[in-house]
């Protein structure tokens, strides 16, 4: 199914129709029959993909926005693999795209023209889970949701939970420095990184893989590696700390009729659960209806109103976290703060309420193409960005949605606007830069979970000094001194 959706697609220059100006440059080597000889012989057992059908899915990001071109795809299994592709990119100047789990939102995961794709899929091995410490040593290419079955065994479960849990890689994970909903309670991903094993583009290797959870010797030198986007070196091993797994959950749904009472609503949780808090989800209708379609469900959970706010708890105990949700449900609704809402009372209830927060973005692709954004802003801020969006976009017949939800609990919007009939030029310009400038006047953040890719690598600057870029080039021409890897992302850098 998925490669007849591509093929469908291969005519279909996406990349160039967003980005007309990004013109492959002649810094790079043209992959020649030597160049995949070599390949073929480092990796064998079909581990070289050469064939256009096969490199095809390789080629295009999931959302459908970017389409590359590459001729080559590797896929190796090990560390040493690994360093024996980028000693032979580095030295024959060949551009290489790392790829994780290609489920990535900013056009940071495909090529942007014939690079070497290196896909981390089959580098998957689970390493040792330490009991006592409660930190995992895993291979980049393990699949999140594999990683959690696994860690729950021994009664954690991962530091980390996404709705593409089910196909995103660590690796990726680590490299995008990825939130998902439970940033309110364990952090963005960084802060559970102990330690990372690293292939710098020229092959070597860059061994920071400590257990430990306190380290303080020196410079944290895997720090700038963690949401870099594959720019400065390639990950290859990963030391994670990994919460206990807390035996009673608790989810709230509520309907509210203003964003005010959303927040409103937030901050009582904030006040009313305290320490069990472990998400804060919001909706707005428009979001909660397409998902409720794509999910092909009747039967509303709550009665309709303008948003929704999803509200988790974790405890030691069920009743904890039940007691905790049942005195916000109670208040909230004297308060007159939500009009409806529904309590989780069992497993089942609670997979069927996330679901309809985390099968947004899939609703959204169905939809029509997506404009997708990703930003931090200031709460009161947050859905006026999405209102103006609406008004900014009523003149195009063609505009199907213009949504916004997120994780309201760390203040990360997700404005999306959808497109009947595929990619506008036009619209595009009616959004960008409009929308990075509205959100850096506001004091926000033009990439909060997301990360840079291809699509955001010009606003950066933006958001940053002068120094800050200065910095940044620095550092990859420091790591990456010929710049053969992930090239034309992240960074606003030309290659002479």
């Amino acid at each position: 199914m998925w490669l007849q959706i591509v093929r469908r697609l291969s005519t279909s220059p996406l990349t160039r129709l967003r980005h007309p100006k990004l013109h492959r440059s002649p810094h790079y080597a043209t992959l020649t029959d030597k160049d995949i000889s070599f390949f073929e012989r480092l990796l064998p057992d079909g581990r070289v993909l050469t064939n256009p059908d096969d490199c095809l899915p390789y080629n295009i990001d999931w959302i459908k926005t970017c389409q590359g071109k590459s001729q080559l795809v590797l896929r190796p299994k090990n560390v040493e693999e690994v360093q024996a592709i980028l000693r032979y990119c580095h030295e024959h100047q060949l551009a290489v795209c790392p790829q994780s789990g290609n489920t990535g939102l900013a056009g940071g995961s495909v090529p942007v023209f014939d690079e070497i794709v290196l896909s981390l899929r089959l580098f998957n091995s689970i390493g040792s889970f330490d009991e006592n410490s409660g930190v995992l040593i895993t291979d980049p290419g393990c699949v999140l949701q594999t990683l959690d079955s696994h860690v729950r065994q021994f009664g954690h479960i991962m530091p980390l939970d996404l709705g593409a849990k089910g196909s995103c890689l660590i690796g990726g994970n680590v490299a995008t420095n990825a939130g998902g909903i439970r940033v309110v309670r364990f952090g963005s991903l960084r802060s559970a990184v102990l330690g990372l094993e690293i292939v710098l583009a020229d092959g070597s290797l860059l061994d920071c893989l400590t257990s430990l959870r306190k380290d303080n010797t020196g410079v944290d030198l895997k720090q700038p590696f963690i949401g870099s986007e594959g720019i400065l070196g390639i990950i290859t091993r990963i030391a994670l700390a990994c919460p206990s797994v807390s035996s009673g959950i608790g989810l709230g749904f509520f309907a509210c009729s203003s964003f005010e009472n959303i927040l409103s609503t937030m901050r009582l949780a904030k006040k009313i659960c305290g320490e069990t808090l472990s998400a804060i989800e919001f909706l707005d209708k428009s979001a909660y209806n397409l998902s409720l379609k794509h999910l092909q469900r009747t039967n509303k959970p709550v009665e309709s109103n303008e948003f929704y706010i999803l509200v988790e708890t974790m405890s030691s105990t069920e009743e904890q976290a039940k007691t905790a949700l049942e005195k916000l449900a109670n208040t909230a609704l004297e308060k007159e703060l939500v009009t409806d809402g529904t309590l989780a009372q069992d497993l089942t209830q609670y997979n069927d309420l996330w679901a309809i927060r985390e099968r947004v973005s899939e609703a959204l692709v169905s939809d029509g193409y997506v404009f997708k954004y990703d930003f931090s802003l200031p709460p009161l801020r947050m859905y006026k960005l999405v209102e103006e969006t609406q008004k900014r976009m009523k003149r195009f017949s063609n505009v199907g949605n213009v949504v916004g939800f997120g994780h309201l609990g760390v203040q990360n919007l997700h404005l999306n606007v959808t497109v009947k009939d595929g990619y506008s030029d036009e619209i595009e310009h009616a959004l960008e830069p409009w929308l990075y400038e509205w959100v850096t006047k506001e004091r926000g953040s033009v990439s909060a979970e997301h990360g840079l890719g291809l699509h955001k690598a010009q606003y950066l600057q933006l958001n940053k000094g002068k120094k800050s870029l200065e910095l940044m080039k620095q550092m990859k021409n420091m790591f990456d001194p010929k710049c053969i890897l992930n090239p034309y992302k992240v960074l606003p850098y030309k290659i002479d």
